[in-house]
């Protein structure tokens, strides 16, 4: 059976917890408050702007503000469900489906399993790709309807778009790194199934393993860590319809 690495428990998002479940890197979680954090993430510019937009007068409130409610709840909840249905319904991360044992031996490999890591790779920048798309056009349409409430939630609007600007190439540059991560583990994958292979081979115990069940465990950790990326983008506009719904 696989056996994925056990590593220190982390606190914190599901994304940094699964990964440091699937990856054989032990980091130390930071001792360092959030604060100090982003601080080292805020260019001098950034720091301008957010200290201008936290303690500058409050913007002028347009007027003509549209009511905030259930069209905008459902349009939410659309984006979020398709780009969770996008990844989930990706043929490249559901299990592969075998035959029988009296229709193929155990040592047949789907011919339509991906072998090699670049196609998982490709399939995963585009789903990032889709979640960054989709997520800052909903995030920029709460940001407007935030703008146009009182001049408190308008002063919120303009942080989250400072925020979103002086943070953007810091996330995107992380989260970058998520599939390099993923590669490694999926050679180790690969590696284990194929020693498991061949130590059933050597036994004689070949039909008790099957070939592309690494791949399979693979596929699954790939489309958990996808979804969890998926909430860690979406927090923001958690963040901005909270405040809507007060408004």
């Amino acid at each position: 059976m696989l056996q994925v690495p056990q590593r220190t428990a982390f606190s914190g998002p599901a994304l940094i917890r699964l990964l440091a479940r699937l990856t054989d890197v032990d980091v130390p979680e930071s001792r360092q408050s959030l604060s100090d954090r982003l601080s080292q993430w805020l260019e001098w510019t950034d720091a301008i702007a957010l200290s201008t937009a936290l303690s500058g007068n409050p913007p002028s409130v347009a007027s003509g503000a549209r009511a905030f409610g259930s069209a905008e709840e459902n349009e939410c909840a659309r984006v979020r469900t398709s780009l969770a249905n996008a990844i989930v319904g990706d043929s490249a991360f559901a299990a592969a489906r075998r035959r029988g044992p009296a229709q193929a031996s155990s040592r047949e490999v789907p011919k339509d399993a991906p072998v090699d890591y670049p196609v998982f790779r490709q399939r995963y920048l585009a789903m990032q790709q889709a979640m960054e798309t989709g997520i800052g056009n909903l995030r920029g349409r709460l940001r407007g309807m935030l703008a146009a409430r009182t001049p408190d939630m308008t002063r919120l609007a303009v942080v989250d778009a400072v925020m979103e600007r002086a943070l953007g190439s810091c996330e995107r540059t992380l989260l970058a790194t998520v599939p390099e991560l993923l590669g490694r583990h999926f050679e180790r994958l690969r590696q284990a199934g194929q020693e498991t292979l061949a130590n059933a081979q050597a036994s004689e115990d070949a039909a008790a393993v099957t070939s592309g069940a690494w791949l399979d465990v693979f596929r699954k950790d790939m489309q958990s860590v996808l979804l969890a990326e998926l909430d860690v983008r979406l927090q923001p506009v958690e963040g901005l319809l909270a405040a809507l719904r007060t408004s």
